[in-house]
């Protein structure tokens, strides 16, 4: 019969169990991760870009900056998924703000109502964090005749 009781200095079968058998807590409370701005912002770049009616991302300046470095071989270091968003990451919270182009014909309020539900559910879902805030800001509406950044770097490529 083994003795389970803790007086008279019996040891217990709990005690006799090597140090690498014992487990304290999950593998959660083991360790530390930590999400770099950048991750949540290509997770949130992502998802603002499948909802319908968003034509692009950022101001125009930075797609502009952005068309240029793209066709400097070895110029694009950071892909233009994170371009128009940031992110603030905590430890366990993050806000973001996005900057993007809506197409015309597109009701402006809806478009970034579904932004923030796609963003907010991507992120969350992904990373664990709780998404606090997304500002939005609609810097330019791509009208219908409007030339496409892409169409402007497609000709330009055909002339070289």
């Amino acid at each position: 019969m083994t003795d389970t009781t803790h007086s008279g200095g019996s040891p217990t079968d709990e005690s006799r169990r090597s140090p690498l058998t014992k487990r304290s807590g999950s593998a959660a409370t083991r360790g530390r991760t930590t999400i770099a701005d950048g991750v949540v912002e290509k997770i949130a770049g992502l998802a603002t870009r499948d909802v319908d009616g968003v034509h692009d991302m950022g101001s125009g300046l930075s797609r502009t900056f952005g068309a240029v470095r793209d066709r400097v071989p070895g110029g694009s270091s950071k892909s233009n998924v994170t371009r128009g968003v940031k992110a603030e990451v905590g430890e366990v919270q993050t806000a973001l703000d996005l900057e993007i182009v809506i197409e015309y014909g597109y009701p402006i309020s809806e478009v970034t109502g579904d932004v923030r539900e796609n963003v907010i559910s991507a992120v969350e879902r992904m990373t664990g964090l709780e998404v606090v805030e997304v500002n939005i800001a609609v810097s330019d509406v791509k009208l219908p005749d409007e030339e496409d950044d892409d169409d402007n770097d497609d000709d330009q490529r055909r002339l070289q």
